[in-house]
């Protein structure tokens, strides 16, 4: 499995920087400032998020207009507690300030590139208006 991982990441490689670093202080108001924000929090020494990084990346540049973040829950322990992070990677999504995805492991990048799309097509408030 590490294998077929790895030749995925590989495809991914290469293209310039399109996520952003996160840091505590600018968490709640990435969040509340952005339509739809994706949240990836890892750490160096993990290897599925070595592997999920370049894939995360490579997605990130098809979508400029939203925000990729990357969170290291090593320099944002607070951050990673607070966000109840269990393992990594997690990847969390939110929508016009609500969190509408929370998985922890990498996805695959059609997983990641679907999931993104059903995000940005997502109706918060219709949303919103059917859990009540």
């Amino acid at each position: 499995m590490a294998t077929s991982w790895n030749r995925i990441a590989d495809r991914y490689v290469g293209a310039g920087m399109a996520t952003i670093d996160l840091k505590t202080a600018d968490f709640d108001s990435t969040v509340a400032d952005n339509d739809v924000v994706l949240v990836d929090f890892w750490a160096s020494w993990c290897g599925p998020c070595r592997q999920f990084g370049p894939i995360f990346e490579r997605v990130s540049e098809k979508y400029p207009d939203l925000v990729f973040a990357k969170v290291d829950t090593e320099a944002e322990q607070q951050l990673a507690a607070a966000a109840n992070i269990k393992s990594i990677p997690t990847l969390m999504v939110f929508k016009q300030g609500y969190m509408v995805f929370n998985q922890p492991g990498a996805l695959p990048p059609e997983a990641l590139e679907d999931l993104v799309k059903q995000v940005v097509d997502l109706d918060i408030e219709k949303a919103l208006a059917e859990q009540n």
